[in-house]
């Protein structure tokens, strides 16, 4: 199996998760000492490599592979740049079509719950994509190009939808990073919106286990959910950590504004994902 953006927040998850059910992974990422420090690093066959160089020797890199995840997509968590579809998006079709080329059959490509832009409420994968971000313009434009290239090519593309991870390893900068920061702080409140927004929350060990569930079925082609299929709002999250944390830190409700690239309540469609885990439709 190979892994992109290995050393990422999922990445280095799903490369633990991989080796838990007995896949042979080569793990591809930027920097060789942060992959040294992660705990699968020595079961792993780790290859520190930009997969967007022009001189990347596809072929060595591809060899023995019939399957990819590919995870790497720079500029995170900066939704609004430019760049996820000036640059990112030319660069990572050219990549996976030459992976293609070489031979790999079985592709996986993490996009986003960005993708359907400011629909609101249950979302499934029928629903039509309307991104109103670079990125969720960028991820759902990438698809659209691979999904192009079947035409020429076989395989088997696997788009997995992703939502709201957290866990360990995520952004420093999100919530519930930032609320963990003002709790080991020591600090009296916390400033975060009113947090009536409803969201579907995954934790990143089982984002990790739907992803396999995906690269173990490779009939499963086209888009999935990974998602939980349960709206929570943001303020409900926020006061579970607090509880969990034994924590007497203040909310400061109110403090920031609505985001205005995202709608007020929207949460995904699971039955997808739970089917093919065998699992019951929990939305």
């Amino acid at each position: 199996m190979l892994v992109t953006g290995a050393t990422g927040f999922v990445g280095r998850h799903l490369v633990s998760a991989l080796l838990a059910n007995g896949f042979g992974v080569r793990a591809v990422g930027r920097n060789l000492e942060v992959a040294r420090a992660l705990p699968w690093f020595d079961d792993v066959e780790f290859i520190a490599a930009d997969i967007h160089a022009v001189d990347l020797d596809i072929l060595s890199l591809a060899d023995g592979m019939d399957a990819i995840a590919h995870l790497a997509w720079s500029g995170l968590p900066n939704y609004q740049a430019l760049f996820h579809f000036e640059r990112n998006l030319p660069l990572d079709y050219t990549f996976l079509k030459r992976v293609i080329e070489a031979g790999v059959n079985q592709v996986l490509v993490t996009g986003t719950c960005f993708e359907y832009g400011l629909q609101s409420g249950l979302l499934s994968e029928t629903v039509v994509a309307m991104p109103c971000t670079p990125y969720g313009l960028a991820k759902h434009t990438l698809r659209l190009f691979l999904e192009a290239l079947q035409r020429e090519h076989t395989f088997t593309l696997q788009w997995a939808r992703l939502f709201y991870l957290h866990g360990e390893g995520q952004n420093s900068n999100s919530l519930l990073a930032s609320l963990d920061r003002a709790i080991d702080a020591g600090e009296a409140q916390f400033n975060m919106s009113a947090g009536d927004q409803l969201r579907d929350y995954l934790e990143i060990n089982e984002a990790a286990s739907q992803l396999v569930t995906l690269l173990t079925r490779r009939d499963a082609d086209g888009v999935t959910n990974c998602c939980s299929g349960l709206p929570v709002s943001v303020r409900a999250l926020v006061e579970q950590r607090v509880h969990q944390r034994q924590s007497s830190i203040a909310l400061n409700l109110g403090y920031y504004g609505y985001s205005t690239h995202e709608p007020m309540a929207f949460w995904g469609d699971n039955q997808r994902i739970s089917k093919l885990r065998g699992e019951v439709y929990a939305a």
